[in-house]
C-alpha cells in the first residue's frame, strides 16, 4: 500500500451539544480488534442513550449503532476515521438524549461529523510499514554497518557471530531496503549479503 496512513498519538476526547444532545467522542489508537472493544467497555457511559462505536484495523472493521437507527451513526463514525486515512483506531460516541429527535440525516451528521472533528484535532503520527531482514558481513565491517544503520533509523534486533562473520537481525522502513542494501554493498565491497525475512 503505497498510500500514507496514520494512527493517533494520544487518547482524544471532543464535547459537542446539537440541538440538546450531548455527543462525546472519545479516539484512540489500537493494535487489535479485542484492544478496541477493551477500549469501548472502559469508555461506555452506562447512564448514557446510546454508546456508538467504530474501528479500523488493517482490512479489518466493525461499527455498531447501539440502537441508533440502523447506518446512522456506527458508520458515519467509520467513514471518519477512512476518511482521514486512519487505521489502528477506534472511536467511541457517547449520546446524552436531549429530547429533540434529529432524523436519519441529522443522526448520521451528528455522529459522522463529532467523530470527524474529533480525529481532526487530535495528534497522528504516520503508520511506517517496516519490514525484517538479515544481513551478513565480515567482522572488519561490523562497527562502522552498526554506526550507519543507527543513522538510519534500522533497529538491530540481534546479532549472531560466527566464524566467519557476523549475521545481523534487522528492521528497517520498507521504503529504506534498497538503501541499506547499496550501504551494504559500498561498505562491503559486495561481499555482504542482506535477505528480506
Amino acid at each position: 500500500m503505497s498510500e500514507l496512513r496514520y494512527t493517533l498519538a494520544a487518547h482524544a476526547t471532543l464535547l459537542q451539544e446539537i440541538k440538546k444532545s450531548r455527543f462525546i467522542a472519545h479516539a484512540a489508537h489500537v493494535a487489535t480488534p479485542d484492544a478496541a472493544l477493551v477500549f469501548l467497555e472502559h469508555i461506555r457511559a452506562t447512564d448514557a442513550t446510546h454508546n456508538c462505536w467504530a474501528y479500523r484495523i488493517g482490512q479489518q472493521y466493525r461499527f455498531n449503532d447501539d440502537g441508533e437507527p440502523s447506518g446512522t451513526a456506527g458508520k458515519p463514525m467509520l467513514a471518519a476515521i477512512d476518511g482521514q486515512q486512519l487505521d489502528g483506531v477506534v472511536v467511541v460516541l457517547i449520546r446524552y438524549f436531549g429530547g429533540i429527535k434529529l432524523g436519519a440525516g441529522g443522526l448520521m451528521r451528528a455522529y459522522g461529523g463529532c467523530a470527524a472533528e474529533c480525529l481532526r484535532l487530535a495528534t497522528k503520527i504516520a503508520i511506517v510499514d517496516k519490514i525484517e531482514a538479515m544481513i551478513s558481513c565480515d567482522f572488519h565491517a561490523l562497527a562502522l554497518m552498526q554506526a550507519r544503520l543507527r543513522d538510519m533509523q534500522v533497529e538491530i534486533l540481534a546479532e549472531n557471530f560466527g566464524s566467519d562473520g557476523v549475521s545481523l537481525h534487522v528492521q528497517l522502513p520498507n521504503e529504506q531496503l534498497d538503501a541499506v542494501r547499496s550501504l551494504l554493498s559500498d561498505i562491503t565491497r559486495g561481499r555482504g549479503t542482506l535477505r528480506q525475512l
